[in-house]
């Protein structure tokens, strides 16, 4: 780890101007990702700002019957908070399937928003990477690529984003509330958070030098049925081959409505609105948005499992949240 200065702040005004005046500086609260980053020397931030006590650290209703939950709020808490387990059961699934007890403790929603990829490449020094080193080449693409993307991804980067947070956060169109180092405030989409790697995969979002993730804000409920799947080489500890974050709505027996967002399959988490047009209507829901969803995926040799896998698993989880025609 190389040498670096620390600094401690009190509001996020205080932590915007800090950024401003130490170029390359990174904001650090729970460190669960930046930390072993550093270790690595994959990162080395000459200045890392403690944002842990800038007071982002509850969970609000907001007046349009949601929720604003803070960046600082730890993951374990998200959670377990009773409206979250409630209206966004979806969210609180997706929580627990994420890492382990002892980081969920640590991890704050704005970190695991902005986790970095796993790719065994990026964090391999002596191997080219494009996000880690631009222009320096892509290993993967002719490397193991077995966890990595199967769409999305360019001739530069198939690696994958991480967070089974951000997956149904994208299929609940969640909002990120930010700062930025001028005082300004916006509120992103989820769907424009994350961006893909194109030429540049060393840039991972659409957040601004300095721009300081300070809630993430929860639209009203949508009802129905809500479920996460997560399919992973061991039980715990692991991240997504696949996972599927669903909303489902019936009538009776009869899908009328889904919100479908995958993760585990590209560099953010994926979902297409127009694979969801029209469900009410398919014969068979998961193989209609299979179709659309993954129209143009471009899998390798040591992936191309993915794309059945998470056909076959959307499959199971419509046929598993189908209410029974007699109410049994």
């Amino acid at each position: 780890m190389k040498y670096f200065t620390y600094e401690r702040v009190s509001n996020p005004a205080q932590a915007v101007e800090a950024f401003a005046r130490t170029p390359g500086a990174r904001y650090i609260a729970g460190g669960t990702n930046l930390i072993d980053l550093m270790k690595l020397n994959i990162e080395a931030p000459p200045h890392l700002i403690d944002v842990n006590r800038v007071g982002l650290e509850r969970i609000e209703d907001t007046e349009e019957g949601g929720l604003r939950i803070g960046a600082l709020v730890r993951n374990t808490d998200v959670a377990t908070d009773e409206r979250v387990r409630t209206g966004y059961p979806v969210l609180a699934r997706a929580l627990v399937s994420g890492a382990s007890g002892q980081l969920r403790n640590k991890a704050t929603v704005g970190g695991n928003l902005l986790q970095r990829t796993r790719c065994m490449y990026f964090y391999s020094a002596d191997l080219p990477c494009n996000k880690r080193q631009p222009g320096s080449g892509c290993a993967a693409l002719e490397g193991l690529s077995r966890n990595l993307a199967v769409i999305g991804g360019s001739d530069s980067c198939i690696a994958t984003h991480t967070s089974d947070m951000a997956v149904a956060l994208r299929a609940l169109d969640a909002v990120v509330e930010t700062l930025n180092p001028d005082g300004n405030a916006r509120e992103i989409p989820i769907a424009e958070l994350h961006v893909l790697p194109g030429q540049t995969p060393h840039i991972e979002t659409g957040l601004r030098p300095g721009e300081l993730i300070t809630a993430v804000k929860l639209p009203k409920p949508v009802g129905g049925t809500q479920r996460y799947l997560k399919l992973r080489d061991r039980a715990s500890y692991a991240f997504a081959n696949v996972s599927i974050a669903l909303v489902a709505h019936f009538e009776g027996s009869k899908l009328t409505a889904s919100r479908v967002a995958f993760g585990g399959v590209a560099p953010k988490p994926w979902r297409v609105e127009m694979a969801e047009n029209d469900i009410s209507a398919s014969p068979n829901p998961a193989d209609h948005v299979a179709d659309i969803a993954f129209n143009g995926a471009m899998p390798t040799k040591h992936n191309a499992f993915k794309l059945p896998l998470a056909r076959r698993a959307l499959s199971v989880l419509f046929r598993e949240m189908q209410p029974h025609p007699d109410g049994v």
